[in-house]
C-alpha cells in the first residue's frame, strides 16, 4: 500500500483584511494564551476567516471523518475525533490507527465540552457541518475550516497539512497517491474508456452519483467515462424505477447504506436489480453489475479512502472482459 496507507480529492478557502474580521477577534484570545514566548506563528486563510497558529500544533481534534484521514495519513493520530459514519465507533479500515483516541460525538453534534475537556491547541472542522458552533470552538483552541467536504477532498487535505505546518508532508503524501492513480491507468489502459456508472442504495430510495462527488472524482482523476445520462458535474438525484435505465453503463458499482442492523438499503439494491427493467440492462446482461464498500467509496472521503478506492477499482476492471 503507498505511503502510510493514504489517499484523495477537493475544496476552498480564503480571507485577509487590514481589520480584524469576527473570526479573527473570537479566535484571538485562545490563540493568545497558547502561544509560548517568542513562538512562531503562522497566518491560515480558511472557509472562516482567517487563524493565527502557533509553532506545529500537537494536540489536534479533527470534526470529520474526511480530516481524521488527513492527520492519519501525515502520521499524527488526533487526540479527540469524531466517530465514524460507519464502525463501532471508526471504520474498519482506519480502526488499527484509532487506538487511544476519544470519540467527541458525530459530525452534526461534536460535544464541544467533551472536547474543552481535551485542550487541544488545533481544531480542523468544516463550515458545512459545524458552522454554527464556530465562535464555541475559535474560544477553545485556533479552529480552522474547509468549506465542505466530498468532491473537495484533496484541497482540503491541503488546507489541513498547512494548518498542522506539514506542507512538506502533505505534498508528498499527495505526490504518492498521484502515483497510485498513475500507475492504475497505465495498467488498466484502454480500459479506462469503458463507461462506469455508479449509484447508492438506501432504503426505499435510489441516488444516481454524477461527477461531483468523492467517488466521482476519483473515477475522473483516472481517467474513466461516464454514461451520457451521468456525464454531468452536478452531485447526485433520486431516481425513480422507470428511470433505471440512468444506471445504465459497461460497469455499474453501487454501494447499499445499510446502517446498525437494519439492511433496507440492501433490499431495495435486490429489488431494483430483480425488476425485470434491471434486466434489460446492458451492464446487467453483461454481468458487469458489482456492489463496493460504501465507507470506501462513499463515506469516509479522505485521502486514505480515496488510495484504497484506485485499488478497487483497478482490482475490479482489471478483471473485467468487455
Amino acid at each position: 500500500m503507498s505511503l502510510v496507507l493514504i489517499m484523495t480529492v477537493l475544496a476552498t478557502g480564503c480571507g485577509g483584511g487590514s481589520q480584524p474580521s469576527v473570526q479573527q477577534q473570537q479566535t484571538a484570545p485562545a490563540e493568545s494564551a497558547a502561544q509560548p514566548p517568542g513562538e512562531e506563528t503562522r497566518i491560515v486563510p480558511h472557509a472562516m476567516g482567517e487563524t493565527v497558529i502557533p509553532g506545529t500544533p500537537q494536540r489536534i481534534v479533527v470534526l470529520t471523518t474526511q480530516g481524521t484521514e488527513s492527520l492519519l495519513a501525515l502520521g499524527i493520530k488526533p487526540v479527540g475525533a469524531v466517530k465514524s459514519w460507519i464502525g463501532d465507533p471508526w471504520f474498519d479500515h482506519i480502526k488499527d490507527q484509532m487506538d487511544g483516541v476519544e470519540v467527541i460525538g458525530d459530525e452534526v453534534q461534536p460535544n464541544v465540552e467533551l472536547i474543552a475537556s481535551l485542550k487541544p491547541d488545533l481544531i480542523l472542522g468544516t463550515k458545512v457541518r459545524q458552522e454554527k458552533i464556530y465562535s464555541q470552538l475559535s474560544a477553545i483552541a485556533p479552529t480552522v475550516f474547509t468549506e465542505n467536504l466530498g468532491d473537495s477532498m484533496i484541497d482540503n487535505f491541503s488546507l489541513y497539512a498547512k494548518a498542522l505546518n506539514r506542507e512538506e508532508d502533505g505534498k508528498k503524501v499527495l505526490e504518492e497517491f498521484e502515483k497510485t492513480i498513475a500507475e492504475a491507468k497505465n495498467k488498466l489502459g484502454d480500459k479506462t474508456k469503458l463507461e462506469i456508472s455508479l449509484a447508492r442504495f438506501q432504503a426505499g430510495k435510489v441516488r444516481v452519483y454524477y461527477k461531483n462527488n468523492f467517488a466521482g472524482v476519483i473515477l475522473e482523476k483516472m481517467g474513466f467515462a461516464r454514461p451520457e445520462a451521468q456525464n454531468k458535474d452536478e452531485f447526485t438525484k433520486d431516481l425513480a424505477k422507470e428511470q433505471m435505465a440512468e444506471l445504465d453503463g459497461d460497469i455499474f458499482f453501487y454501494f447499499a447504506s445499510d446502517r446498525e442492523g437494519d439492511n433496507g438499503a440492501t433490499k431495495t439494491a435486490q429489488e431494483w436489480l430483480d425488476d425485470p427493467l434491471a434486466r434489460n440492462l446492458k451492464v446487467k446482461k453483461n454481468g458487469h453489475v458489482y456492489q463496493v464498500n460504501e465507507a470506501i467509496w462513499n463515506s469516509a472521503g479522505g485521502i486514505i479512502a480515496a488510495e484504497l478506492l484506485v485499488k478497487d477499482i483497478e482490482k475490479i476492471v482489471s478483471e473485467v472482459q468487455p
